[in-house]
């Protein structure tokens, strides 16, 4: 066994990615990270009794070169005996009459990507999701969602396990995957994408980290790492203070002020997420400038009721109550 699959094997254990019997989709590009990826499962799958399927997503962006990542994908489907689910994408139904191909942004494609997968896993009854990213992704993900802006939630970056996904590779390096690939004489696509400006995360890999190597940190790569594991850490601990804050001050989804202003600020707003969460099921649109607005008319010595529009919620402060639910009528204030 190689030294890349006894540490990845490590990272499997050390995170409880997965037990023995379990079955797992691999989302596979056809890129090195994801082939690399194929590869170590298929060494893995008899020792654990895994069960295996692939899934692919072709957008159909670059022509020629998206068929040629299909194919090469079914070929190692076929190589390693496994069976592969297909979504197949063409441009007109990614881009709209208005809008351009470079519109399109990483979190579109991330999106149908992850829907397709979580379907596939939902149908077939799967445990998990494995998904390609490695160290260099965390440290990428890290440095965009610190440029546009991000509490300690986001900077945790992506995690090993985030309830059916979970991410193998996660601690292996980019440089350390090519050179597994050529020592197996692995054969991969390589995304020409990746090399054009017009993501952020493009920007980072190929100008931001190099400079930052170059002028301030030659090992900036793993002392992020490093920092984003730390970081992952003390939001895990957060995220369970948060829980039980949020459930001394909840009742019957309706928080009581008294009780949520004895909280910290920072588990004020941590339960205010929560609570969002609960009736949305996520914090999409949901920014640092909303929570603030709650949080004012948390604060207001004023008796009368309050009530807040924040995009498809309605908060309504009446006395010691303050409910969240989803907007259904006009309110009297809008916020931005």
């Amino acid at each position: 066994m190689s030294d890349l699959i006894k540490k990845v094997q490590n990272t499997c254990f050390q995170y409880s990615l997965f037990k023995k019997g379990d079955k797992i989709i691999l989302g596979v590009s056809g890129g090195p990270d994801s082939v690399c990826m194929l590869h170590i499962f298929s060494r893995l799958q008899k020792k654990y009794n895994l069960n295996l399927i692939i899934a692919h997503v072709n957008y159909g962006l670059r022509g020629r070169d998206s068929n040629l990542d299909e194919k090469l994908v079914k070929n190692l489907a076929k190589k390693y005996n496994l069976k592969i689910f297909v979504k197949k994408i063409t441009a007109p139904d990614l881009i709209s009459k208005k809008q351009k191909k470079k519109d399109i942004s990483e979190q579109n494609l991330r999106d149908i990507r992850y829907a397709f997968f979580e379907k596939i896993r939902s149908k077939n009854n799967f445990n998990f999701i494995s998904i390609a990213h490695n160290s260099d992704d965390q440290t990428e993900t890290y440095l965009m969602r610190l440029i546009r802006g991000s509490g300690l939630t986001g900077l945790s970056a992506m995690l090993f396990k985030n309830k059916k996904i979970i991410r193998p590779l996660l601690a292996v390096s980019r440089n350390e995957i090519i050179i597994y690939l050529k020592k197996n004489k692995l054969s991969w696509r390589l995304d020409k994408t990746n090399l054009e400006p017009n993501f952020l995360r493009n920007k980072i890999r190929h100008f931001l980290i190099p400079y930052l190597e170059k002028k301030f940190n030659p090992n900036i790569k793993r002392t992020i790492f490093n920092s984003v594991e730390s970081i992952a850490l003390d939001e895990n601990l957060l995220s369970i203070l948060t829980q039980k804050a949020y459930l001394s001050c909840a009742t019957h989804s309706i928080l009581k002020i008294s009780k949520l202003k004895q909280l910290h600020p920072a588990l004020q707003r941590r339960v205010l997420r929560q609570a969002i969460t609960q009736i949305k099921t996520n914090l999409k649109n949901i920014s640092a400038a909303h929570i603030q607005e709650i949080l004012k008319i948390i604060q207001s010595t004023k008796s009368k009721s309050h009530v807040v529009i924040l995009k498809r919620l309605e908060i309504n402060r009446k006395d010691d109550n303050l409910i969240i639910r989803l907007r259904h009528n006009k309110s009297v204030k809008k916020s931005n």
